[in-house]
């Protein structure tokens, strides 16, 4: 059984002793119930891994000392960004969690014309903070040593406004199928709406910056269903999912 995946925030390297971070060491000492001389793999989210061994826990306090380092990477060879309409409720840290199972590079949360979810300022930087922590697990459950960007939130104007030069696809159910596109050449991203969709304004703008519409077949599916089933298509044609 794999050894307990932590992810730290600073620098690491064979030798180094520290404390984890609080919700780190809570995460260890009360949840995982590990105990002095038992073994983590820690990484710092720059790539590679080490090994670690728990060498104090004292109340809220738990100290390890780093080992021997892994050039392990567990990175998709597709740089897919993903560009989500706000949804409703928590239904973004459910979309976060999956697509960064799913090797996502990138994520660039969006104000759409049909997000009920508005977002600015204070209560924006709270809410990305948080959905940077999903993220963070998600790399420690899936293995991955590298932690992809959550971008700061911006309208969907602003956002299809700025000059890019990568491929990018909206998913849209009379969208050409993904079977029929060729694999990009390089980094891309993937543009799903709200709950309701992109309305007509936003799909014109995206049209017009030369964002193709996609589709995953016959049926409509749900904001937080859409990306997750996209990016596995995506793996299953072209990636981590297709034949080597």
């Amino acid at each position: 059984m794999p050894f307990p995946r932590i992810h730290c925030d600073v620098r690491l390297g064979p030798g180094a002793q520290f404390a984890l971070a609080p919700e780190a060491a809570q995460h260890v000492s009360k949840a995982l119930r590990l105990k002095v001389g038992d073994a983590l793999t820690v990484f710092d989210g720059r790539g590679g891994e080490f090994d670690a061994v728990i060498q104090r826990i004292d109340r809220e306090r738990v100290d390890v000392k780093v080992g021997a380092g892994r050039d392990v990477e567990r990175e998709s060879a597709l740089a897919i960004g993903l560009a989500q309409g706000l949804p409703e409720a928590d239904k973004m840290d459910w979309i976060i969690q999956k697509s960064v199972e799913l090797g996502v590079a990138w994520i660039q949360p969006l104000v759409c014309d049909r997000s009920v979810v508005r977002l600015s300022g204070e209560r924006a930087a709270r809410r990305e903070a948080h959905w940077r922590r999903v993220a963070v697990a998600a790399c420690e459950q899936s293995g991955r040593n590298r932690i992809p960007e959550v971008r700061p939130t911006l309208g969907f104007q602003s956002w299809i406004a700025t000059p890019s030069e990568l491929a990018r696809w909206f998913l849209h159910p009379e969208g050409a199928p993904l079977t029929a596109q060729a694999r990009p050449a390089g980094p891309f991203e993937l543009l799903v709406g709200p709950e309701g969709g992109l309305s007509d304004r936003e799909q014109e703008l995206a049209i017009s910056r030369g964002c193709e519409p996609l589709a995953l077949g016959p049926r409509v599916l749900r904001t937080e269903t859409a990306p997750i089933a996209a990016l596995a298509a995506i793996h299953a044609l072209w990636g981590d999912f297709a034949p080597r």
